[in-house]
């Protein structure tokens, strides 16, 4: 079987592609880039005799015979090394999120276009085991036209803060607004009904003591009310809330599905609730709730992270691009449709809620209104179009918390580099 070159940009990130390509039959990885030597160098231990050229800069990186790169590397850095990628022949596996900007949805959906390569976006999420059970039911129509969602992915980084953004106060995650990493709580939602977001509302918490400690300059949590093209609405909320959750509940005309909430014993990406009609107006009639435990894993996926949707999500990336027509990928137009939400959700809370339109850039047209829209929190890329990072503008965060944070990371390093 052929196998597809796989080079890796990021080896902290990347290294779960990484561990795929090494026990894939499909693929195999030919490249690792990292500006960190440490984790090169623990890259380089694990791969042992295997035949892989490291690299410490991306435009040596680019250069080498590979098929394929994943874009491991900071958030709000993907499409401009996506684009690259593309425009030298290469096929690509974004991690999250796609764009930070809407110039950048407009540069990245071009590229793709003119390239004739594959992009996948690597929203894994929509690859955990009740999602996936979720899009195959409501595909067989099991709970009719989809009404209303919900989708929640909180998580409390303050624990891991420090091993996230090393102390520096520049940090993506120090700068990024509160509806910006809005894609694992919408993108399943939105992955499971197949249907485009028109209009959203956004709405941010306030800034609070925890964010402080952190040094993130964002609220702690961020709401989307999405409106669907079929008249749904989605209420999508994502952010640092002290306890964690990850689930999803989708509305239908005659039913309804619910995935487990994270407290609930196998975790609330794996375990499926389902009560639904056999036809519209079945009153009367009530079915047994039927509930999907999840099913034993198969070999290949059962060691990977996220409930094994780290490998589902490079595996149909892969045999996407050997021809597999099939393939479950989340393609550009999908990936923008999960991210532009909470781009504009964001513009909604600093116009007092106002409801905003989300631009649809399959259509060429309405690109040339957005094209050169730099709006964001990350001044290297805003230019004169940067926004604060909360409505009441961009917290004032002094040095000697980020000093706090770099000493746990710098503490950190030096006992994992003893273990290793």
């Amino acid at each position: 079987m052929k196998k597809v070159k796989v080079g890796v940009l990021g080896a902290h990130r990347g290294r779960t592609m990484i561990e795929y390509c090494k026990n894939a039959t499909d693929a195999e990885v030919v490249a690792v880039c990292d500006k960190a030597p440490y984790e090169l160098e623990k890259v380089r231990r694990d791969a042992g005799d295997l035949p892989v050229a490291y690299y410490d800069n991306f435009d040596d990186f680019i250069k080498h015979d590979m098929d394929a790169v994943v874009l491991a590397n900071y958030a709000n850095e993907h499409a401009p090394f996506a684009i690259r990628c593309l425009d030298a022949g290469k096929h690509v596996f974004s991690e999250v999120l796609p764009v930070q900007t809407v110039a950048e949805a407009v540069a990245l959906v071009e590229a793709v276009e003119r390239s004739g390569k594959i992009y996948a976006y690597g929203e894994n999420y929509c690859y955990m085991a009740a999602p996936r059970e979720m899009r195959r039911l409501y595909k067989e129509g099991k709970i009719g036209e989809f009404e209303y969602g919900e989708g929640e992915y909180v998580h409390n980084c303050e624990p891991i803060w420090f091993e996230i953004t090393y102390g520096e106060p520049d940090h993506w995650r120090n700068n990024m607004y509160s509806t910006f990493y809005c894609t694992h709580s919408l993108g399943p939602i939105l992955h499971i009904t197949g249907l485009r977001p028109v209009s959203v509302i956004g709405f941010e918490s306030f800034h609070n003591a925890r964010r402080f400690r952190q040094g993130s300059r964002a609220a702690a949590y961020g709401i989307e009310m999405v409106t669907l093209e079929n008249g749904a609405i989605v209420k999508s909320i994502h952010g640092g809330l002290y306890k964690n959750n990850i689930s999803y509940v989708v509305y239908g005309s005659k039913g309804r599905m619910e995935s487990a909430r994270e407290d609930a014993g196998t975790g609330g990406v794996d375990r499926l609730y389902v009560n639904a009609d056999a036809v519209e107006g079945d009153y009367g009639n009530e079915k047994p709730v039927e509930t999907y435990l999840p099913a034993e894993q198969d070999a290949e996926s059962a060691n990977y992270g996220h409930g094994g949707s780290d490998y589902y999500s490079m595996h149909f990336f892969i045999q996407k691009i050997l021809g597999d027509e099939s393939a479950d990928v989340i393609g550009v137009y999908e990936a923008l449709d999960m991210c532009l939400p909470g781009m504009f959700a964001f513009r909604s809370i600093l116009e007092n809620g106002r409801a905003m339109e989300i631009p649809d850039l399959r259509d060429p047209a309405e690109r040339e209104r957005w094209r050169h829209d730099t709006a964001c929190t990350d001044p290297n890329a805003a230019g004169d179009m940067l926004l604060p990072t909360c409505k009441g503008g961009t917290p004032d965060i002094p040095m000697e918390v980020y000093d706090a944070v770099r000493e746990k990371w710098e503490t950190f390093l030096a006992e994992r580099e003893k273990e290793d």
